[in-house]
């Protein structure tokens, strides 16, 4: 799920903080959407390939973003300071997505959820390299019981382990470098990056798809079209959700998309996640809550400096 940490003006920052509840409510909208569209990619992956599951929701995904293209629109969003850093931030929106519907097709979509979730402990090491933050004991301390929460749910050298479950060990690297690239352009529009997602996504997907293509069924076109709808309607409504609350606020309510994709998973698959999954899952959620907690921390400390009084005349 999208967190993004862009940092906004002094009015925005006054109005967020005045609607935490909507912000809130939004987020878990989002959480259901993203959940969804998780839910029907693994229903899907038993009768078409990944790559071409991909192709069809970054179709969709450029469809819906049509109107942000014309240069005459009101939307118009092609217009960036950062091509060159959009189209990065793209391909790893891309390869976060591929690898994901990848992973669905082998794990259970609890387990392939909750290891994916894991990203934003690698976006605190990221920060370190890529952002010049300075990262304390504390979080690096929260970052390896996250990792160790990972362990937990794969289990390596146990016969439990299943390779497949590196697809979504890249799914979060490759989300946590869109977060980190999310960051660096925070001068940018919403409505630019989400814009520039879809067209490079798709230019790349319509490369690949015609090597893997199988012809869909009705059915499948169907499915397929709920997955863009449902992903894009998340991702846009997660943009909304953070116009009304600090990513510190929301991030502990992200995570109640692992309790819906787990019912999905019991009610449609019939994945019943076992001890080790959810006392892992439970682990990586209690980091990222605590790495939130600590983020809040900094940050306030931070405004507290910016808001002493100078001694310079």
């Amino acid at each position: 799920m999208p967190l993004p940490e862009n940092k906004p003006a002094e009015s925005a920052v006054s109005a967020r903080a005045d609607r935490p509840f909507r912000g809130i409510a939004l987020l878990l909208a989002a959480t259901i959407c993203l959940g969804t569209s998780d839910a029907t990619s693994k229903y899907l992956s038993a009768t078409l390939p990944s790559i071409e599951i991909a192709w069809i929701r970054f179709l969709v995904f450029v469809l819906i973003m049509i109107p942000a293209m014309r240069p005459g629109s009101p939307l118009h969003a092609l217009r960036t300071s950062r091509p060159g850093l959009q189209v990065m931030r793209s391909v790893a929106l891309l390869g976060s997505a591929l690898f994901f519907i990848s992973g669905l097709r082998f794990l259970p979509i609890a387990e392939a959820s909750a290891i994916s979730f894991v990203s934003p402990l690698f976006v605190t090491a990221l920060s370190v390299f890529f952002l010049k933050e300075s990262v304390g004991l504390y979080r690096w301390l929260a970052t390896a019981a996250g990792l160790i929460g990972v362990l937990i749910v794969l289990r390596p050298g146990s016969s439990a382990f299943d390779p497949a479950a590196l697809f979504s060990l890249a799914t979060a690297v490759t989300w946590a470098a869109t977060l980190i690239m999310t960051r660096m352009m925070s001068s940018e529009r919403a409505v630019t990056t989400m814009t520039y997602a879809a067209i490079v996504g798709f230019a790349i997907m319509s490369v690949l798809v015609p090597f893997v293509w199988v012809w869909p069924s009705w059915r499948d076109i169907f499915f397929a079209i709920v997955v863009g709808v449902s992903s894009t309607a998340g991702q846009w409504i997660v943009v909304l959700a953070f116009r009304y609350a600090n990513a510190s606020v929301l991030a502990p309510f992200s995570y109640t998309q692992l309790i819906w994709v787990s019912f999905l998973g019991i009610v449609v698959f019939g994945e019943v996640p076992d001890v080790w999954t959810v006392t892992g899952a439970a682990i990586i959620v209690a980091s990222g809550i605590y790495t939130a907690h600590r983020e809040r921390l900094r940050r306030s400390a931070g405004l507290l400096v910016q808001a002493e009084p100078s001694s310079n005349p």
